[in-house]
């Protein structure tokens, strides 16, 4: 067995239209489970680490659905908890050629943001563990879901365990009084590996500066623990074709990965996921610059799969990498 990695966050089901059907022309829909936490923790058990989500289900057939998902995907699902509410949707519809994708969220009121988690015994749940990852989705949707990150946070900071954040600033989810900045900073001040771009800097961290480098440095000012940052650069060519790079500042330098090129795109949902389950992996297993080549590679071959999870194995992206798979331009 790997490493032991803990995620939280909201598991929704996924509705899509089928194929490349616009919502007003379906007449069924495609359901499936998705989160982006639990994204992670499903990529990462494909490699063969320990793996725990934590995370809270409606008490009825759905939630024991999304449950068994998991188990399935080989999540352990020990920290699995039910309670009031509902389960939170998104409805999908893929977009071709010049057409965009649409993606429309119903998650008011679901059973995770009313969770307050304080039945949690957080030293059992991170006792051995490595690595912890939260987003910044998971406090945004309610004061119990940021309170629950926060006190998370405190016992895996304590216990010695490196904290990965992708801050995914979305304006729209922050509905429950406070602002980012009211709630952010603290949970970044107990995170060593941010996801990071332009205006997550400026909406969680009130840093605004147009250079990425400098903002990374401020950051590190700002946030001292703070080891690494980083962030991807996608080129949309059109909703089929896109070109995509991976960033990594270390704290001394931003490193690069090679440019993909992906055409006929088939699913590019749980992209990003992908991307910080193969930079947890990279940086438990790799250097730092094969750290950041894994990770692009891991999210370029999530584009190849239909549904929110990146089911792809350690061989495939160590191929990519390698160049011995298409779709790879030089820099």
């Amino acid at each position: 067995m790997g490493k032991k990695i803990i995620t939280i966050g909201e598991v929704m089901m996924r509705l899509s239209t089928p194929g490349h059907e616009r919502f007003v022309q379906a007449s069924s829909y495609e359901a499936v489970f998705g989160g982006s936490e639990a994204n992670v923790s499903i990529c990462l058990a494909n490699w063969e680490q320990e793996t725990y989500h934590v995370t809270a289900f409606p008490s009825h057939d759905i939630g024991k659905a999304a449950t068994r998902y998991l188990r399935q995907t080989g999540v352990k699902t020990d920290y699995i908890y039910f309670s009031e509410g509902r389960m939170g949707l998104y409805f999908l519809e893929n977009g071709s050629m010049q057409r965009s994708s649409k993606i429309i969220y119903d998650r008011f009121d679901s059973a995770f943001s009313n969770f307050d988690g304080k039945d949690i015994d957080w030293d059992q749940v991170f006792e051995g563990a490595d690595w912890f990852h939260w987003t910044g989705i998971t406090p945004a949707l309610s004061q119990n879901a940021a309170d629950m990150t926060l006190k998370a946070l405190k016992v895996a900071y304590d216990k010695g365990l490196t904290i990965s954040g992708d801050i995914n600033y979305r304006r729209n989810l922050w509905q429950y009084g406070k602002s980012p900045l009211e709630v952010m900073p603290e949970l970044i001040r107990y995170t060593h590996v941010l996801v990071a771009g332009k205006s997550d800097f400026e909406n969680c961290m009130d840093i605004s500066l147009d250079d990425w480098g400098n903002a990374c440095y401020q950051a590190k000012k700002d946030y001292p623990q703070i080891k690494y940052i980083t962030k991807t650069k996608r080129e949309s060519v059109s909703a089929s074709h896109n070109r995509l790079k991976g960033t990594l500042w270390n704290g001394e330098e931003i490193l690069f990965s090679n440019v993909y090129e992906m055409t006929h795109i088939v699913d590019r949902v749980g992209g990003g996921d992908a991307f910080i389950a193969g930079l947890i992996y990279g940086l438990l297993h790799f250097s730092d610059q094969e750290a950041i080549e894994f990770a692009t590679a891991s999210s370029v071959l999530k584009h190849s799969i239909k549904g929110d999870a990146n089911f792809v194995s350690l061989e495939e992206v160590n191929d990519l990498v390698r160049g011995e798979n298409v779709g790879k331009l030089l820099r």
